[in-house]
């Protein structure tokens, strides 16, 4: 689980990419849970979802991933993102609650 705060950009994620690539116990197929409800501003352009979704991501297309956002912005980049995955495991939700749930099943 990785939670995001105030404002996200490319840069952020970036070393939490890296951080997570470095470690021996990380393995691109784990399931992920991406914490977007206290991000307030996210300073990303359309080169940085493509940026994000082609070299960045460090976890497989079979990763289960939840996405936990409230507001149209986190919603929105959520969405960018599951899309230029062309993920079927990528899904949104409104609680962690919910996020947890569905990548436990």
């Amino acid at each position: 689980m990785v939670k995001f705060k105030n404002r996200l950009t490319l840069r952020e994620i970036e070393r939490y990419s890296v951080l997570l690539r470095s470690n021996p116990s990380f393995h691109s197929s784990f399931s992920e849970i991406v914490d977007l409800i206290e991000v307030e501003e996210i300073d990303l352009d359309a080169d940085d979802f493509l940026k994000l979704a082609d070299e960045i991501d460090p976890f497989s297309t079979e990763a289960k991933r939840a996405f936990v956002a409230r507001t149209s912005i986190q919603n929105h980049a959520a969405r960018m993102h599951k899309v230029l995955r062309a993920q079927r495991n990528i899904e949104i939700f409104h609680t962690l609650e919910d996020a947890e749930r569905w990548v436990l099943m």
